[in-house]
């Protein structure tokens, strides 16, 4: 079991990592069972505690799956850094004009084009409660050592962080 320093540094790069990874996955339950995913942007905003936030049509089918299933699952992937990260939680719509004020950014403007005078925008808040996430070196210089290291002793090298984390 991780002490508290160790799971404050694991929540710490957890969210560094999410920051640093611009699209993710949104995964919601369908009403016929079936898993559904599309590509969603935090806008580098992460809580403190992990919690996502992120920009949706009240009206969107991703709303209506939320609103029957509010169990989810985010999962971001930088293959070119070998970083990756899921984390699961509960989603809850949120119509609350002032944090979509505080959360507006401009590059929005693609997807709302009535900016903050969308009637129909809202957030799609993601109450974090487990997460994973694995880092390995993504430059040559440590995958060559790692590949040297395991030819002269017959050994696997692992250089991957790993690390789960309990977030309620």
């Amino acid at each position: 079991m991780e002490n508290t320093t160790d799971s404050d540094r694991s929540l710490e790069k957890l969210r560094d990592l999410m920051k640093d990874i611009n699209f993710c996955m949104l995964t919601t339950l369908d009403d016929d069972g079936c898993l559904r995913s599309r590509p969603m942007s935090t806008n580098g905003e992460v809580e403190a505690n992990g919690d996502l936030w992120f920009f949706v049509y009240a009206s969107s089918h991703t709303v209506t799956e939320v609103n029957q299933n509010h169990q989810v699952n985010v999962s971001f992937s930088d293959p070119d850094k070998q970083c990756y990260v899921s984390l699961s939680g509960t989603a809850e719509l949120v119509r609350d004009p002032a944090k979509i004020q505080e959360l507006w950014q401009p590059e929005l403007k693609a997807w709302f084009p009535k900016e903050l005078d969308e009637p129909d925008m809202a957030l799609l808040k993601v109450n974090a409660t487990k997460a994973e996430y694995w880092d390995a070196p993504a430059n040559w210089v440590a995958k060559t050592v790692g590949f040297i290291k395991a030819a002269t002793t017959g050994e696997q090298e692992n250089m991957t962080e790993n690390a789960k984390i309990d977030l309620r």
